[in-house]
C-alpha cells in the first residue's frame, strides 16, 4: 500500500530533499561531541562496584533523536510533496471491437509454445494495450457461446478477463463458431459507432451448433460488421503421448485445420483472413489488424495533483513537542 502510495508522488522542489544529507553529518557531529564529553575515571575503592545504568541512561539520546526526525520531516515536507493524478479527455470516434476465442479442446494443441490458446492469450493482451479509445468485449465459445466481457473502454478489466480465458471453461465441449459469432454480432449490433468488428481466433473446426457459421456470416453482413478471422494452427503432424496396455507410447497425430470455412466468412463480411502458424505469426497478424482499422480519436491527458506535506509537517510538530516534553521533565538538567 505504501509502495503504490510513493509511486504517485512527485515533489515540486526536489531539490530541496539534498539538505536531508546534512542529517548524517549531524548525527556524526553529536556522536563525536558526546564522545568527548564522557569523561573516564578509574577510582580504587569503587572499581568492584557493578556499573548501573536506570532508563535515563538508556534513553539519553532519545530527545536527539527526535529533533533529527523532525527535522528530516520539515525538510521533506519543505519538498512539497504531491500526489499525482492523470486524467484523459477523449474526443472522436473509437472502433467497437470483439474478440471471440475458441476454446475447445483443439485450441489446447501445442504446435503453438506453450499452447494455441495461450498464445492466442498473450498477444491479444497486447492489441488490447494498443487500442486507444476502442470499445473492447470478449466472447467465448466451444459447444456453446458466452459473453465474458461487454464492450467497455476499460483495458484493465478486458486484460484482466482474457487472463482467466481457458479451454473447458463451458462445460459443454465441441466448437459452434455459428454460436460464437451470433453472441459477439448481439454484443455490437447496436452500437452507435461507423466501425464495428470481430476478431475470431479459431483453428476453423466447427462442429455444428445451434447457429451455423453461414446464418451468422448473414448476420454480420446485415449490421455491417467485419469479421477478421485468424486461423490458429496448421494441419502439421505432431507426436502425442498415449496410454496403452503396454504404457505409455508416441503416437503420430494429424492437426485438424479447416481454412476454407474462415476465409469464406472474412471476405463475405469485408474482413480479411490470416494464418497464424506461430507467435510469430500471430503477432504480426494482430499489428497488421491495427494498421487495418485505425481509429479517429484524440487523447488530452491533464495532471492533476493534491498537495500532500501537510502530514509531514503535523508530524514533524509532533516529534518536536514530544522533545520538548521529555528534555524539560525526564531529562532536564539541575545546576
Amino acid at each position: 500500500m505504501l509502495s503504490s502510495w510513493l509511486r504517485d508522488i512527485t515533489f515540486l522542489y526536489p531539490w530541496v530533499l539534498s539538505l536531508l544529507l546534512w542529517i548524517p553529518i549531524m548525527v556524526f557531529w553529536y556522536y563525536r561531541n558526546n564522545t568527548k564529553r564522557q569523561a573516564s575515571m578509574l577510582i580504587t575503592t569503587t572499581h568492584f562496584i557493578t556499573s548501573v545504568r536506570s532508563y535515563r541512561t538508556w534513553l539519553i539520546h532519545t530527545p536527539f533523536v527526535l529533533r533529527m526526525l523532525a527535522l528530516g520531516f520539515i525538510i521533506i515536507a519543505l519538498a512539497r510533496p504531491r500526489h499525482q493524478f492523470n486524467e484523459q479527455s477523449t474526443e472522436g470516434e473509437g472502433i467497437d471491437i470483439v474478440l471471440c476465442f475458441d476454446i475447445s479442446g483443439s485450441m489446447t494443441e501445442k504446435d503453438f509454445l506453450p499452447n494455441r490458446l495461450e498464445a492466442s492469450k498473450d498477444v491479444a493482451r497486447t492489441f488490447v494495450d494498443n487500442r486507444t479509445g476502442d470499445r473492447i468485449g470478449i466472447v467465448i465459445f466451444s459447444g456453446k457461446s458466452f459473453t465474458l466481457c461487454p464492450i467497455t473502454t476499460d483495458k484493465k478489466a478486458v486484460q484482466s478477463q482474457i487472463d482467466v480465458i481457458q479451454s473447458g471453461y463451458l462445460e459443454e465441449d465441441g466448437t459452434s463458431i455459428g454460436s460464437g459469432l451470433a453472441t459477439s454480432i448481439d454484443r455490437l449490433k447496436d452500437a452507435k459507432t461507423k466501425s464495428k468488428i470481430i476478431i475470431l481466433l479459431t483453428d476453423g473446426v466447427d462442429f455444428g451448433g445451434m447457429i451455423p457459421p453461414d446464418i451468422a456470416m448473414e448476420m454480420a453482413k446485415l449490421y455491417g460488421i467485419k469479421i477478421y478471422a485468424i486461423g490458429v494452427g496448421s494441419e502439421k503432424t505432431v507426436d502425442e503421448q498415449v496410454e496403452t496396455p503396454f504404457g505409455r507410447m508416441n503416437n503420430k497425430k494429424k492437426l485438424e485445420f479447416n481454412e476454407g470455412l474462415l476465409k469464406n466468412i472474412a471476405l463475405q463480411t469485408g474482413g480479411q483472413y490470416f494464418q497464424a502458424t506461430d507467435r510469430a505469426a500471430l503477432e504480426r497478424i494482430y499489428a497488421s489488424i491495427n494498421k487495418l482499422e485505425k481509429s479517429k480519436v484524440k487523447i488530452t491527458t491533464y495532471n492533476r495533483y493534491t498537495e500532500e506535506y501537510l502530514p509531514w509537517v503535523l508530524i514533524a510538530l509532533g516529534l518536536l513537542l514530544l522533545e520538548f516534553v521529555l528534555r524539560y521533565t525526564i531529562f532536564k538538567k539541575f545546576p
